[in-house]
């Protein structure tokens, strides 16, 4: 973490007074174009935040961690919340939630809003942030911890896994058990879903049965409809010669499966089928769904412990942690013989 940026240190760059720094921030119409120019180029160039909450000094603490993920509506998130939470709470802290909606652009400006704010440490997700992103986060001088992925330069700390390597393992897993026309179904196909996408290729060109008309994916939101839908695009383009699925979540995984016996094709008899995430319906429904299973409370546990550690001045064992991941087949996958 390096030295917070402060009013001074714009001032200093522009070449003005801090309190001229303060009127192009909170009255600019007070101050000349040419003097408002190059304080606004100093704030870019430093990255500074102003510190909306002017009423509290600046050695006050405000109790707030942030927190930003893609999607408020994705239950993905959930567990990952509910382990932040409990952290948070009985450390005397309040968490500032916030959705990027899947957007690089969005989280920037969620970042500059949330840092107005002075947290006092920010939990994000992913590693894919722009390059503005970053530089506000390394110069707000806060710990930050990036979840749900491995990152492979943290700008702070970082708590997730490889999707490479989980939907590697996997595909790898139903090669193994003979099956060969193994397709893949993605939706929205965010960073992480193309990782897992990369993890496909990896396995299936590895045992030599690679076929890029066994892939569709969508940019649309993901759902069990559009599970059902992908199902039908799959079997259309591979002309029905399709005989298991990886799919990138549950929910395409389900959609498929529920698809299937409307069709009356039977799985795994016909069509094995395999999900992402281990959702509590995966091991519900009949067959129950084989998953790639993601500590994900322990995850948001264990990213707020590290935020609080830092916060209190504590060195972190780890900076980086792998927290895995577990392939759970059930009987959406037994091979029939």
């Amino acid at each position: 973490m390096s030295k917070r940026i402060t009013l001074a240190d714009v001032a200093e760059l522009a070449g003005v007074s801090a309190i001229t720094v303060s009127r192009v921030i909170n009255n600019p119409v007070k101050v000349s174009a040419g003097v408002r120019e190059r304080v606004d180029h100093a704030i870019d160039r430093l990255g500074y935040i102003p510190n909306r909450s002017a009423s509290t000094l600046a050695s006050a603490r405000s109790g707030i961690i942030g927190v930003i993920i893609p999607s408020l509506s994705n239950s993905v998130f959930t567990e990952v919340l509910r382990g932040i939470y409990d952290q948070t709470g009985p450390a005397g802290f309040q968490v500032l939630l916030a959705d990027s909606h899947y957007s690089p652009l969005e989280e920037e400006k969620l970042v500059r809003t949330l840092l107005g704010q002075a947290p006092e440490g920010l939990i994000i997700t992913g590693g894919d942030q722009t390059e503005a992103t970053r530089k506000l986060l390394r110069n707000a001088a806060i710990p930050v911890v990036q979840i749900m992925e491995s990152v492979e330069d943290p700008i702070h700390m970082n708590v997730g896994f490889s999707h490479r390597a989980a939907a590697f393992d996997m595909v790898k897993q139903l090669t193994q058990r003979g099956f060969q026309r193994l397709g893949f179904m993605g939706a929205r196909m965010d960073t992480r879903a193309q990782q897992r996408l990369q993890g496909y290729r990896q396995a299936m060109n590895q045992s030599g049965l690679g076929d890029d008309g066994l892939i569709v994916t969508t940019p649309r939101p993901s759902s069990l409809a559009m599970g059902a839908e992908l199902f039908r695009s799959l079997m259309a383009q591979s002309q029905g010669c399709c005989e298991a699925i990886f799919c990138v979540n549950d929910d395409l995984a389900l959609g498929a499966l529920f698809e299937c016996q409307r069709m009356h094709l039977a799985v795994p008899e016909k069509m094995a089928i395999c999900g992402f995430n281990d959702m509590e319906a995966a091991a519900r429904v009949n067959p129950p769904l084989s998953s790639v299973y993601v500590p994900r409370y322990d995850m948001g546990v264990q990213a707020t412990q590290m935020v609080l550690a830092a916060i209190a001045g504590e060195v972190p064992a780890e900076t980086k942690v792998n927290c895995g991941y577990q392939l759970r087949m059930r009987e959406s996958t037994q091979r029939q013989h």
